[in-house]
């Protein structure tokens, strides 16, 4: 039995080749695209504009593969985690993280992942396959309605910063960019959206070439090399020194300045003297700091940083000139703060 196609995988253009091979008037793949990426549609029979006999040639020719929502856990500070169900059963996990100003969806890039961040309940997972474009758009999709439902507010934010590394699935994470941004998707503007990344030379310097005009964050964590390897093995391939040229190419292309995310662990990376390396990285390229506190998962034994550590280090920053914020975590009694997704594998 022959596969369907799945109809998202599609471009505008090769969708109304479809059309036409199928006998139908090239005008009629407008009309399904917008029902596909600006109404969210997840079955032909959805599309009330066209025909039975088209809605039934469709079903037999063209799958729609939609994420569904298998099971949410709602924190005590309001967060929301959800498990999504794939069309192949596979599942990966995302957040709905509110706050009086904003309603942000956390969402991921890749079943598993294979970058193996010491910190990460994440990287102690296989990486089973990236998800495609239109996977990572339905995530935003069922986010959006949980912040309406439970909130009354509609997204205002995304970033990309659940499951697997951003950039290692490079074309169908700016794909779904594309069409979450699109006048013919969901309209959000780029600066309401973030890719984090472990710090991939040679796919920044893309993104510099690509010239995107979404923001950047960096998952840096520590500002010297024999530390960065110890808990993020990317480093060893990526070093600091190819991650600042990398970060000034991506500057000169794009403007764009860039946040650096530095959990703070107890005793590793949360003295004067580390604060003095990371000053020393931040001069490079316009940024800012977001310290962000630990989140223990049972894989590894790191600790937080003490508040009197953490209020000092940032301190430092600021003495230097670097914009720097303390984040507080969210969702922690649900495992959904930061480094805390992740799935049992079978």
């Amino acid at each position: 039995m022959e596969t369907k196609k799945d109809i998202r995988a599609l471009t505008f253009e090769e969708l109304k080749t479809a059309f036409v091979e199928m006998g139908e008037k090239a005008f009629r793949a407008k009309q399904v695209y917008e029902w596909l990426w600006m109404k969210s549609a997840i079955q032909f029979e959805e599309m009330t504009n066209l025909s039975k006999d088209l809605r039934k040639k469709l079903e037999e020719n063209f799958a729609i593969n939609a994420v569904s929502i298998l099971k949410s856990q709602k924190s005590n500070d309001g967060t929301i985690k959800s498990a999504f169900q794939l069309y192949d059963e596979n599942i990966v996990e995302g957040v709905l993280i509110p706050t009086l100003e904003r309603q942000t969806a956390c969402v991921s890039s890749q079943v598993g992942c294979s970058l193996t961040c010491k910190f990460c309940a994440t990287g102690y997972m296989d990486r089973k396959r990236n998800l495609n474009a239109d996977e990572i758009y339905d995530q935003v999709v069922l986010l959006d309605k949980q912040a309406k439902d439970n909130f009354n507010i509609p997204l205002t934010n995304i970033v990309y910063m659940g499951m697997g590394e951003p950039l290692l699935n490079y074309a169908n994470v700016l794909k779904s960019i594309d069409r979450i941004t699109a006048e013919d998707g969901l309209n959000m503007s780029y600066k309401r959206i973030t890719v984090s990344t472990a710090g991939i030379a040679k796919m920044i310097k893309k993104l510099g070439d690509d010239e995107v005009k979404f923001n950047l964050a960096i998952s840096l964590h520590a500002a010297n090399d024999a530390k960065r390897n110890e808990i993020m093995p990317i480093n060893e391939s990526n070093s600091l020194e190819a991650l600042a040229e990398a970060l000034k190419y991506y500057y000169e292309k794009t403007e764009n300045p860039v946040t650096f995310e530095y959990i703070i662990f107890n005793g590793f990376n949360d003295g004067i003297e580390d604060a003095r390396e990371l000053v020393k990285f931040c001069h490079n390229i316009p940024c800012k700091v977001n310290i962000i506190e630990y989140n223990p998962i049972s894989m590894a034994d790191f600790l937080n940083a003490e508040d009197d550590k953490v209020q000092a280090f940032a301190n430092h920053l600021q003495k230097h000139h670097v914009i720097v914020n303390i984040r507080r975590s969210r969702g922690k009694d649900i495992d959904a703060a930061c480094g805390q997704l992740a799935i049992n594998q079978k």
